[in-house]
């Protein structure tokens, strides 16, 4: 397994679309680009940022419960893409015992910010998929910088600006 640190929120120009870059920590600091969906982008920054929303959301109700029992959330590990789709297992130590969940890369990763736990993808992976890039990339090929369009980027980032857990209701 790498560790790997949520290096940023950001979108594809082509698409559109939220993703989340997992940045290697050492050498050669390879990026794992995972697309999301709006709500888990929103739910990422917010933790991220340090925004505790009035009552509890969904990530930060399963991190208390998680407490509340006892346990503790020891890891978060993206173990395989398979037709598309990434996975991700959620490690969490409980009377001496570790349980392994299931999740989206999203929710993992939403829940390893709120907790402060380590995250990690696995070896062949990050070799497979994982890219080098620099924080002023953006992932459009017919864009040479996000400079050319701030447009789309400035919307993202106002809405993740203005986003607040009423807008879900």
């Amino acid at each position: 397994m790498v560790e790997v640190e949520l290096s940023s929120v950001r979108v594809d120009l082509r698409s559109n679309t939220p993703l989340i870059l997992l940045r290697e920590k050492v050498e050669p600091h390879r990026s794992l680009p995972i697309f999301i969906g709006a709500p888990e982008a929103t739910a990422i920054a917010m933790a991220q940022r340090g925004y505790e929303a009035p009552r509890p959301l969904t990530h930060d109700l399963t991190a208390s419960i998680i407490s509340r029992l006892g346990g503790v959330l020891e890891k978060v590990v993206v173990v395989e893409l398979r037709d598309s789709t990434y996975f991700a297992d959620i490690y969490i130590v409980l009377d001496g015992k570790t349980i392994v969940v299931s999740s989206r890369p999203s929710d993992a990763v939403a829940l390893a910010i709120r907790v402060g736990s380590l995250i990690f993808v696995n070896d062949d992976l990050i070799a497979r998929e994982g890219v080098v890039v620099s924080d002023d990339d953006v992932f459009d090929d017919n864009l040479a910088d996000a400079s050319e369009d701030p447009n789309v980027i400035n919307e993202f980032r106002e809405f993740l600006d203005n986003i607040t857990p009423e807008d879900f209701s």
